[in-house]
């Protein structure tokens, strides 16, 4: 069996929002858990590609002692299907979309919500920065699950 890392990409819409918000909790509480697992972001849409995170959701990862500001947002490529071990959705339309997407049921069995039961992270791009402080707490809470999971 091979020993490496997990491999996790977090995605939502543009990838400057939310999937970087839990990119960099994921490293947290993977590095907290003394886990080893490969992180990554990407949008569905490129109107963002090369973009820095929001200033909105680099602020709430700084005021809450993450940096989050090396990250670029990027697309998801067909590739990231087979690269990666598990796919987070942050909510129903992304996870259509990825699935569309995803080229047979292995890849379609790697895409799954980032929050449990369904939940869905609200795209907080368009409010103020209570939404991106609801953004965080949400995913601080659903992050280590996922990694209590089997990552590592």
């Amino acid at each position: 069996m091979e020993n490496r890392p997990q491999r996790i990409l977090t995605v939502c819409l543009g990838n400057i929002c939310r999937s970087p918000i839990a990119h960099g909790l994921l490293i947290h509480h993977a590095e907290n858990l003394g886990l080893s697992v490969e992180i990554d972001s990407a949008g569905t849409i490129s109107n963002h590609a090369g973009s820095l995170p929001d200033p909105r959701s680099i602020d709430i990862m700084i005021r809450n002692n993450h940096d989050i500001s090396s990250q670029r947002s990027r697309i998801i490529k067909r590739e990231d299907f087979e690269y990666y071990d598990l796919i987070l959705a942050m909510d129903k339309s992304n996870y259509v979309d990825l699935c569309s997407l995803a080229e047979n049921d292995a890849q379609k069995s790697k895409i799954t919500l980032v929050l449990p039961h369904g939940g869905e992270v609200p795209d907080p791009y368009f409010g103020g920065d209570s939404g991106f402080e609801s953004v965080y707490k949400m995913l601080d809470e659903a992050i280590p699950v996922w990694l209590n999971q089997g990552a590592g």
